[in-house]
């Protein structure tokens, strides 16, 4: 594989594209995200807000991102997606640590998400990072295929 040395920067306009590219390719997957295929990458690039969003850098290619959508009351709401041969190497700490040092910046009091509870690697990632599973919602997401899958919330105090 090519040089694995990345850089994380807020997005950028020019990265709406790339960024719409790598979540299609993580949808494909259909165990990492909430979106299954087919992604409307057109409208996906045209939908991101670049505000609380930032992007991983690799080899000149966008390669995953993070983006914390700020709630009225005081909270954000994590969303990540990573290209899958850049998961394991750093890249979804480099982001979280970006994600949680924004929402400080912004005043927010509080960082939450929602994970698989198969997803044991992000499990892991996020516990990393201090946040702590606050419930679980039981058949909460009806996939394409007609299963509902149960849905894990966690937390984060900041």
């Amino acid at each position: 594989m090519a040089d694995l040395a990345f850089q994380i920067q807020p997005a950028r306009d020019e990265d709406r594209l790339p960024m719409a590219v790598v979540f299609a390719a993580v949808a494909e997957e259909r165990d990492a995200i909430g979106t299954e295929p087919p992604v409307d990458i057109e409208a996906r690039a045209a939908s991101w807000t670049l505000e609380g969003t930032f992007v991983v850098v690799g080899g000149s290619e966008v390669r995953g991102s993070v983006h914390v959508e700020r709630s009225r009351h005081g909270y954000g709401e994590i969303g990540m997606a990573v290209a899958r041969e850049w998961r394991g190497r750093g890249v979804g700490s480099a982001l979280m640590l970006a994600a949680i040092e924004w929402a400080r910046e912004q005043g927010l009091h509080k960082l939450s998400l929602s994970v698989w509870p198969h997803n044991a690697a992000a499990i892991a990632l996020y516990r990393k990072y201090g946040f702590v599973e606050e419930g679980r919602r039981l058949k909460q997401i009806q996939r394409q295929s007609g299963e509902l899958w149960d849905v894990v919330d966690m937390g984060l105090l900041l």
